[in-house]
């Protein structure tokens, strides 16, 4: 679908096998941004280029004509349809210092932060060819162009891009949705990172995000913002809690946690079981949610 002058959503699903009998149903946004050149933001997992692809054509464009790809950030669902994508056009690809690694080894990723389906979900490592920092002006195609802002957390080079002429902001993972699942490596830097998404929310308009459909108005987006750290809020709370009365961790914690929140029983997996790995290392931090505690 069209979301503005030149960047279109593309909804895709898949599913993480977590069982011979189970899986989990999930999907993922990615962004094309269609102008004189063609660039992808994030590549969904593998086979998702002939979505792209097929969308391409019925809108009279050439997949050829794709010349970037910008990943926000180097899990599954983001990169792990960038092989095809990059044999198919030749693209470069872009991404932060912090996530280059994973993307040009997926066998490292898969060894370091296991996930369940990773070689169905992933076709293989990808060249990484510039590094986009905070702060940066990218030019896409000569007539659009998006500054970069680094919001790590979530992963550590985490990335959002905001696109001020059609004010639109793209915050990839960094935003969490309320009722998900939470996934993040870094608890602490997660909260200053939604902090510096509020701060730009006042230049957007439209937020586009990988977890849901894209959402328009200025008010909307900044409850939007409120409501993932209201999530947070609640997710940290819980686990400080029953860490603390049954000395729990790991996935007996995780366990506890997932249950009280009224997630999923396929929820409590080791990926999860991390995250709240990462509430436990940010309990003695000063002051955690004092921003948002603000008038």
């Amino acid at each position: 679908m069209q979301v503005s002058r030149t960047i279109h959503a593309l909804k895709i699903p898949f599913r993480i096998p977590l069982a011979p009998d189970i899986s989990l149903d999930r999907s993922v946004y990615l962004y094309l941004v269609l102008g004189p050149r063609i660039t992808v933001i994030d590549s969904g997992v593998a086979g998702a280029h002939q979505v792209v692809f097929d969308y391409l054509q019925a809108h009279g464009r050439n997949p050829e004509e794709i010349t970037t790809l910008i990943l926000t950030h180097s899990h599954p669902d983001h990169v792990g349809g960038a092989r095809s994508l990059h044999n198919r056009t030749g693209c470069r690809i872009l991404a932060h210092a912090r996530e280059k690694a994973w993307i040009e080894d997926t066998a490292r990723q898969q060894q370091e932060r296991p996930v369940p389906g990773f070689d169905q979900l992933v076709e293989g490592s990808v060249p990484v060819d510039a590094l986009l920092e905070d702060g940066r002006n990218v030019d896409l195609d000569g007539t659009t162009s998006c500054r970069v802002h680094a919001t790590p957390g979530h992963s550590p080079g985490s990335l959002s891009l905001l696109f001020p002429e059609e004010k639109v902001l793209v915050t990839g993972d960094a935003l969490p949705l309320p009722g998900d699942l939470p996934i993040y490596d870094d608890f602490a830097l997660l909260l200053q990172s939604i902090g510096k998404l509020r701060e730009l929310s006042g230049q957007a308009e439209t937020l586009l995000s990988s977890w849901e459909p894209p959402l328009h108005g200025n008010a909307q987006i900044r409850q939007r913002i409120a409501e993932g750290v209201s999530w947070l809020r609640r997710v940290h709370s819980r686990v400080l809690r029953i860490h603390e009365e049954e000395n729990s961790a790991g996935m007996e914690l995780c366990a506890r946690v997932v249950s009280e929140l009224g997630l999923p029983p396929s929820a409590a997996n080791p990926l999860v079981a991390r995250s709240l790995r990462a509430n436990l290392a940010a309990a003695e931090t000063a002051d955690l949610f004092a921003p948002w505690d603000e008038p």
